[in-house]
């Protein structure tokens, strides 16, 4: 039962497509020669192909004389209406469905294709059974009641959706509304200030939320891919005023987003300018020491900070590190990494040097078919077959506020994924300094996502063995996003965790014990047990050498 938390039982797109993918992106000429590959291997074994058929035949038989043999499954929403089980017709249509599917599936299992070309296949029929679902169609039934009870009204309207995303959205459907939220007013809305810029980012120092306050600071790292107020969101989900209320000193980075100017900036660029940032975290606080935290690509960058002052034997700076949803170890075992090949990596490096950035609405595209029901035909059928305005949702909203990514810090990531540079001292080299992960003894925080498929919680669990110091792993039930936005009192909040970190990731799941409720609780015991005395909270924002600037959230974030 446990392997099936982590696992899902049936394959989907979403489980073929991770952060790598995101990175290098889908071309697709690979789609089609994948498509060309099947074709190939259907004529060389007609006899596979022709019992198939007859299985299908047959269950579309029974289908037909009123069985229903297969049942959606309880997670699958596009089939959540009545009448796809009440109403004779849709009852068939959806089992014929059904039963397309999985005779697809064991038609591609039993073609005899190697094990890496049967599972580009299972990827690429698993997006075209997904866009063949009749829920995508006019006769879905909630579309029709909605054109009955509008009188034909949106049908219009979603015409008008579908040429507005046509010409304005890449061809996709929008998942939020352009003015559902504004940054500064709706989201991110805890009071600071901007205390220190460099070129690259600006530190956000916040007001105190607590009577005392401990000594040493907390330095929050997002990830360069993305705007960081996913961090505060609004006060219910804000892990900012989270760590507030829970008396820690909090600061912010707020990446700059660059444009064509900025191609040259690499990793160590970046970790040079986190180091300022860390430095001015450390004055204005008076604290010898820093917490820090970074998510995703964040985290990398805080891994090659720390080596980095571990190679200056200046790692004092630094007390602990947080790495939420995190690879250090990039070695992925997902079919996606099937489509990815030197070809591949030199192409998406000519693109984006070419363009001097990887546009973040390029990511989204693939971060989109990661989960194709819920990211894109679950759009189709509420904007264009309803015709209605998409929900207004704080976290949609920040993931499609995309970033890009600099040429050079592209080429550094894909880099990262290709040589897995970390796994071996001084693999990786930043601002000129090797890197060695295992001579990073400070004490680290790790979080996983059960159900992540951009960093995967086995990688991620690999990830934190090639820490040193005392290192603590647990892993939320949670996806990629709602992992990291874990506030206390969610009723489905739970997560797993064994003390014992052995290395290999299954024995330490099966071994690992339930949690129930929020990791934030954990994490916060956890940090405020490493951030000192406490003392009086300190209601001043910056010191004379880095005075206020801006108001918060700062104006990095609103560049578009």
């Amino acid at each position: 039962m446990k392997d099936k938390a982590v696992r899902n039982a049936e394959p989907a797109a979403a489980a073929y497509i991770n952060a790598q993918s995101a990175i290098t992106g889908l071309r697709g000429r690979d789609l089609i020669s994948t498509l060309r590959s099947v074709a190939r291997h259907s004529v060389k074994h007609p006899l596979n192909s022709f019992r198939h058929t007859l299985a299908l035949g047959g269950q579309l038989g029974r289908v037909l004389l009123g069985d229903t043999p297969y049942i959606p499954n309880p997670k699958d929403t596009r089939f959540k209406d009545p009448t796809w089980s009440l109403n004779p017709f849709y009852r068939r249509s959806l089992q014929v469905y059904l039963s397309w599917q999985k005779e697809v599936r064991a038609w591609i299992d039993d073609c005899g294709m190697p094990e890496d070309d049967r599972a580009r296949a299972q990827f690429v029929f698993s997006l075209l059974n997904d866009a063949m679902s009749p829920s995508n169609s006019l006769l879905n039934p909630v579309a029709l009641k909605e054109i009955f009870n509008s009188g034909g009204a949106s049908l219009i309207k979603g015409i008008n959706h579908l040429y507005d995303d046509w010409r304005h959205n890449d061809g996709l459907p929008r998942q939020i509304g352009k003015d559902a939220f504004e940054v500064g007013k709706t989201v991110a809305t805890t009071p600071g200030s901007v205390v220190f810029r460099n070129e690259l980012l600006e530190l956000i120092q916040y007001r105190p939320m607590s009577e005392k306050q401990y000594k040493r600071p907390l330095l929050i790292v997002p990830p360069q891919i993305n705007k960081f107020y996913i961090f505060d969101l609004s006060p219910a989900n804000s892990f900012v005023q989270y760590a507030l209320k829970g008396g820690l000193q909090t600061f912010m980075v707020s990446w700059r987003n660059p444009d064509a100017r900025h191609r040259e900036w690499g990793l160590s660029t970046y970790v040079a300018a986190l180091e300022e940032a860390l430095n001015a975290c450390r004055a204005i606080t008076g604290a010898r020491e820093v917490n820090i935290a970074g998510a995703c690509a964040g985290g990398l960058t805080i891994a090659a900070l720390q080596g980095h002052l571990q190679a200056k034997r200046q790692l004092r700076r630094v007390h602990s590190a947080t790495y939420m949803v995190s690879l250090l170890d990039s070695q992925i075992d997902s079919p996606a990494t099937l489509f990815i090949d030197e070809q591949a990596l030199e192409a998406a490096k000519r693109r984006s040097y070419q363009h001097g950035v990887l546009d973040g609405r390029d990511m989204a595209r693939v971060f989109a078919w990661m989960r194709p029901n819920d990211l894109i035909w679950n759009y189709w059928v509420n904007n264009y077959l309803m015709g209605k305005k998409p929900p207004a949702f704080d976290i949609l909203f920040w993931n499609n506020d995309s970033t890009r990514l600099p040429a050079a810090l592209h080429g550094d990531l894909l880099d990262f994924f290709k040589h897995n540079p970390l796994l071996r001292p001084g693999g990786l080299e930043v601002c000129g300094t090797p890197i060695d992960l295992s001579k990073i003894t400070v004490d680290s925080f790790s979080i996983a996502g059960a159900n992540d498929h951009i960093t995967p919680w086995d990688t991620v669990y690999r990830s934190t063995l090639l820490l040193g110091g005392d290192r603590r792993f647990l892993l939320s039930s949670s996806g990629h996003v709602q992992s990291i936005l874990n506030p206390p009192g969610h009723a489905k909040a739970n997560f797993i965790e064994n003390t014992r970190l052995s290395s290999d990731p299954r024995a330490w799941y099966y071994d690992a014990k339930p949690v129930d409720g929020s990791w934030w609780p954990h994490w916060l015991e956890w940090i405020t047990q490493r951030s000192g005395a406490q003392q009086p909270t300190t209601k001043t924002l910056g010191n004379a050498e880095h005075p206020p600037q801006e108001a918060a959230p700062g104006t990095y974030v609103l560049v578009r």
